[in-house]
C-alpha cells in the first residue's frame, strides 16, 4: 500500500527529528567524555576517554552530514533537543569519576537500545546511519570493563553505583518519554498517527530498555 502525502511527510519530519536529537546527543557524548578524561585516575584512562571523545565526534559528523544531504541545516535540526538534553545531563551530574563512567555506560547502552529498537520501523538509508553509529560495540566494552576493573578493586562502590544506575535508567526514560511525546515520535511510526497505538509502542519501548539495562547491570554483578 503506497503512502499518502501526509504520511510521507510525517515520516521525513520524524527522520529529521530523530536525526537532529542524535546529533545534538553525540555531540554532547563528545563534550562530556573529554571533560571527564580530565578527571581519570590514571593516564591510561585518560587516554581511552579521549578515544571514546573521538569516536563520539565522528557519530556527530557522520548524523550532521546526512542532515546536510537532506537539505536541513545541522544546528537547526539539533536545537530543539538541546534545552531537553542539557536539562537531562544538569540533573545527573555525577559526583566522581566512578559515576562518570556509570553514566556513560548507561547512556551509551540504553541510547543504543532506544535506536536499534526503533530501526525497524525506519527506511533502509536510515537504518544504515544508525547501524553504522551502533555497530561497533568496543566503546560499551571499554566501559565495562572499566567498571568491573573498579568493582573489583573496591567492592563497596557496588551498592552506590547499582543505586546510580537505577536514578540513570529513570531519568533516561522519563527523557525518551517527554522528547518522544513532545516531538510526535510514535505517532510518527505508525500509520494514520493512531495515539493509542503510539502510546502503546511507547510503553512497550520503555519496558524492553529497562530490562536490557537490568541484565547489563546483574553482567556487572549489580542490581538493576
Amino acid at each position: 500500500m503506497s503512502s499518502s502525502p501526509a504520511d510521507t511527510a510525517r515520516h521525513n519530519r520524524f527522520i529529521a527529528d530523530l536525526f537532529g536529537m542524535m546529533a545534538y546527543g553525540e555531540l554532547s557524548a563528545f563534550e562530556r567524555f573529554a571533560a571527564d578524561a580530565r578527571y581519570s585516575p590514571t593516564l591510561h584512562d585518560r587516554a581511552v576517554l579521549g578515544r571514546i571523545a573521538v569516536v563520539e565526534f565522528r557519530h556527530y559528523e557522520l548524523v550532521s552530514a546526512r542532515l546536510e544531504a537532506m537539505g536541513i541545516d545541522a544546528e537547526d535540526a539539533m536545537l530543539p533537543f538541546q534545552a531537553a538534553v542539557d536539562y537531562f545531563h544538569s540533573r545527573t551530574r555525577p559526583a566522581d569519576w566512578y559515576e562518570s563512567l556509570m553514566k556513560a555506560y548507561v547512556i551509551d547502552t540504553v541510547s543504543a537500545d532506544f535506536y536499534r529498537a526503533i530501526s525497524r520501523y525506519l527506511d533502509a538509508g536510515t537504518r544504515d546511519v544508525i547501524e553504522q553509529i551502533q555497530a561497533s560495540d568496543e566503546t560499551t566494552e571499554v566501559l565495562r570493563e572499566r567498571l568491573r576493573s573498579a568493582l573489583a578493586d573496591d567492592p563497596r562502590l557496588a551498592s552506590r553505583l547499582a543505586l546510580w544506575g537505577r536514578r540513570l535508567l529513570g531519568e533516561a526514560l522519563t527523557q525518551a518519554q517527554r522528547v518522544s511525546y513532545e516531538h510526535a515520535f510514535p505517532g510518527s511510526l505508525i500509520d494514520g498517527g493512531d495515539s493509542a497505538a503510539a502510546k502503546e509502542l511507547v510503553s512497550g519501548l520503555t519496558a524492553g530498555l529497562a530490562e536490557k539495562h537490568s541484565s547489563r547491570m546483574r553482567q556487572l554483578g549489580l542490581t538493576g
